[in-house]
């Protein structure tokens, strides 16, 4: 399938709406509304996340992948329950289809206190030994991501009608996962239909997603056709997820994407997601703005931890 090279993807500038103009709120939310209901994608600018944080992380994010592959499997992923930790190359097949991604991942949660934990094995961050810049860089950015996920939040339920705060109330543990994303050099040939990420739509309410220029990533348009969707310098690149197709009624969508195979086989690539899962017990239900007499429900209720074990158990 041929992949449309223009850039299809809104860019929106959310200045008026960390501003106190209710007028730029609306209109903000308006472009957000149409974004997300045609596309699902759109690249934010002017997003309150401080350029220089973005740029510490990825250089940590390299400091971890550099290390020796044996010291990266002594905090390797345990697990769909916690989902923290190191995950090999190959070891995820987002396409169930497909053989195993082409990339390594490193997960990290909240990080907070063991003791706190109903399980604290189960749930706390697992760090490389010796790297304490890795932690704290990448913990402080984790903080900035979550302030800056949940003025999204506010646009979003502002442009699906609903209170101001609908969606910050259920995401009140920052059940968040940032994820470190390393594509490697291919030192071998594919398998057939291997790529670096297989097609798959994110599980969650949205995505933040930060990419270097190496570009690969690949958006579904309605017509079935791939749009690239490269790195907009200045802006993060925001997905909503499969939650929110669900809490919406298909008002927003959920839109597959994908990382293709390098143009050369000696490309790096380097990402950092930002996955954005409400409240594990948090009951995703059709909104009352998204439905009507003529548009029924499309979705059971689901609790919002029950489908996030689903889709991880999965693609593991």
């Amino acid at each position: 399938m041929a992949v449309n090279t223009r850039v299809d993807i809104p860019l929106i500038d959310f200045a008026p709406f960390l501003s106190d103009d209710a007028v730029g709120q609306q209109r903000v939310a308006r472009d957000i509304f149409r974004a997300c209901h045609d596309v699902g994608f759109l690249y934010l600018k002017n997003h309150g996340i401080d350029p220089q944080a973005i740029a510490q992380a990825f250089e940590q994010s390299r400091a971890f992948f550099d290390l020796p592959l044996a010291e990266k499997q002594q905090v390797a992923w345990a697990g769909e329950f916690s989902n923290r930790g190191y995950v090999g190359v190959e070891r995820e097949r987002l396409d169930e289809s497909q053989p195993g991604d082409l990339k390594e991942a490193f997960n990290v949660g909240k990080e907070g206190s063991p003791a706190a934990a109903e399980n604290a094995a189960l749930v706390v961050n697992r760090w490389p030994a010796g790297h304490p810049q890795v932690q704290q860089t990448i913990n402080e950015f984790f903080g900035q991501c979550a302030v800056g996920a949940e003025r999204v939040f506010r646009a979003f339920a502002i442009a699906l009608s609903m209170p101001a705060d609908y969606l910050t109330a259920r995401h009140q543990t920052h059940g968040y996962t940032l994820r470190l994303l390393h594509y490697p050099p291919l030192s071998a040939a594919p398998k057939p239909g291997q790529i670096r990420a297989g097609a798959h739509s994110d599980y969650g309410t949205l995505t933040l997603l930060f990419q270097d220029e190496v570009g690969g990533l690949e958006v579904l348009s309605t017509e079935g056709e791939w749009i690239a969707a490269p790195a907009v310098p200045g802006a993060v690149l925001i997905n909503t997820g499969d939650l929110t197709q669900r809490w919406s009624n298909d008002v927003f969508r959920s839109t597959k994407h994908r990382v293709a195979l390098p143009q050369s086989n000696q490309q790096d690539r380097y990402s950092i997601a930002f996955f954005c899962q409400p409240d594990a017990d948090a009951e995703i239900v059709c909104l009352p703005t998204c439905q009507s007499e003529d548009n029924p429900p499309k979705y059971p209720p689901v609790t919002s931890g029950d489908y996030l074990l689903s889709r991880l158990q999965a693609t593991y």
